[in-house]
């Protein structure tokens, strides 16, 4: 499938129609869904008469955005008026919001086509996509392996032509460390620059909404469509977006010399040896486009994992909470009194991981526990952030791998919850700090999976990201490969 710009062009030419495409997509889905399980629910019906809606404004002679007409799959744990959002849980398995989300309404306005709601870690809560509810996403570069998680269905979709962009949420690399499995562009934006208003809570201060796509300049057309400020989002940022894809280059001789930190603490022990070879690479060939290398430290940078994994499950505590069979979503049927449905609600709803985070959150939250677990975690919180501070008035751009391996088979981590963990460990400090990240394509291991690079700017410079990403994206060919999915 084509990229937006090109698609864009054929549409304004009349080359080929919005109908066309969406049915070229829909029919991938039809055929690889039996084997990849990427999409959750897939709507063929509203996708063709969105399709034929920007076909007439065409045949009209009306002028089109760049995303109308242009297959996209959402997340499910973004709510869709009158479609399914069930955040891969049985606890939500018949629930139709009776609201848009803020970030689907914009897509819905700038006429692009939604082809389905795309499968995830239930409640977003895992690196892997195993624990959803109600299937397994495959990854498409091996089928025995996962995706990653908790936006496997996206990051899959996105690189098996499924559609040509994805939407995906990110609470501890959740768009990132998909991206890297799966071979394709993850942009978690800076916090507050994408409205989470209709997004289902996991955990408020982390979440983040952001865009797949198989370039950094569809990824980035993407972002300027969903990114602005919300009233409905008390969280939103009121900034200028940029036109991120308008300045695009393919090499970093700026006026002034753009400078790259390598993040010395994440590399060294429990990194891959051949992930740890092709950022490398990476890293040089940055250099030959024109960067300044060097080392720096973020010391505190380790302590992410344990500082995530107790703010995350403390505020999905509180928000789960609301999930208790009263006003929407499963009820127990065998409850004989308020309490007894309560709890058997959400003890047959909530699968394994849901449940296993409710309970630390709720254990770190109680008292006599609040300061020592809670509140410590958000010191070092602050610490992580000011190593980061400091960092950027050195260096412009920081990288690092994405992830310390290549995709895991699937099963290879469910019984060790720790280790499943430990794949988000490169990730989950940005989200702490609130910064802009972004995983791209580096290279290959020797089974042929996909390795990512993960550039880290300052907040708000997601402009930075997209052009160290994209000259280093026009000087490779790692983009360019694709799996190889009848």
């Amino acid at each position: 499938m084509a990229s937006i710009r090109e698609l864009h062009t054929q549409l304004i030419k009349k080359e080929r129609s919005a109908v066309e495409i969406t049915q070229e997509a829909l029919d991938r889905i039809q055929a690889l869904e039996p084997k990849l399980h990427s999409f959750l629910c897939v709507t063929a019906e509203r996708a063709l008469l969105q399709a034929r809606e920007v076909d007439a404004k065409i045949a009209a002679g009306q002028e089109i955005g760049m995303l109308a007409g242009i297959p996209i799959g959402i997340k499910d744990n973004m709510c869709t008026k009158g479609i399914p959002t069930t955040c891969a849980s049985r606890i939500l398995e018949n629930f139709v919001p009776p609201y848009e989300s803020t970030v689907t309404q914009k897509l819905a306005d700038a006429d692009a086509v939604m082809v389905g709601k795309t499968n995830l870690d239930e409640f977003a809560m895992g690196g892997s996509t195993e624990t959803s509810a109600y299937h397994l996403t495959a990854n498409p570069w091996d089928l025995s392996r996962v995706p990653g998680g908790s936006s496997g269905g996206s990051a899959a979709a996105v690189a098996a032509e499924e559609c040509v962009v994805s939407i995906g949420s990110d609470t501890g690399g959740s768009i990132r460390q998909p991206a890297s499995f799966c071979g394709v562009v993850g942009m978690k934006p800076t916090y507050g620059l994408v409205s989470r208003y209709g997004l289902v809570a996991f955990a408020s201060s982390l979440d983040q909404i952001g865009p797949f796509g198989r370039s950094v300049e569809d990824t980035a057309i993407l972002l300027q469509a969903i990114a602005g400020h919300d009233p409905k989002d008390s969280t939103s940022l009121k900034v200028e977006i940029p036109n991120y894809a308008a300045s695009l280059k393919p090499d970093l001789k700026l006026r002034d010399k753009l400078r790259i930190g390598i993040i010395k603490e994440t590399f060294g022990e429990g990194l891959d040896s051949q992930v740890e070879e092709a950022v490398n690479k990476a890293i040089e060939q940055l250099q030959h486009l024109g960067a300044e290398i060097d080392v720096v430290s973020c010391p505190r940078f380790r302590y992410g994992l344990p500082s995530y994994y107790i703010i995350a499950p403390c505020e999905a505590s509180a928000n789960l909470a609301r999930y208790d069979g009263v006003k929407y979503g499963l009820r127990a049927p065998d409850a004989d009194n308020l309490l007894s449905m309560y709890t058997r609600t959400r003890a047959t709803g909530f699968g394994a991981e849901v449940k296993r985070r409710i309970m630390i959150g709720t254990y770190a939250l109680s008292a006599g526990y609040y300061d020592a677990f809670y509140l410590k975690a958000q010191k070092v919180r602050t610490l992580i952030k000011e190593d980061f501070e400091n960092a950027f008035q050195q260096f412009d751009v920081l990288v690092c791998p994405t992830a310390p391996s290549t995709a895991f088979k699937a099963g290879e981590k469910t019984t060790d919850p720790l280790s499943m963990y430990l794949v988000d460990l490169m990730t989950i400090p940005v989200n702490l700090a609130g910064l802009p990240g972004l995983s791209v394509p580096c290279g290959f291991d020797n089974n042929g999976l996909p390795i990512g690079l993960q550039l880290i700017s300052n907040v708000l410079r997601e402009d930075q990201l997209f052009q160290v990403a994209y000259a280093y994206e026009q000087s490779t060919s790692w983009h360019l490969n694709k799996p190889t999915l009848s």
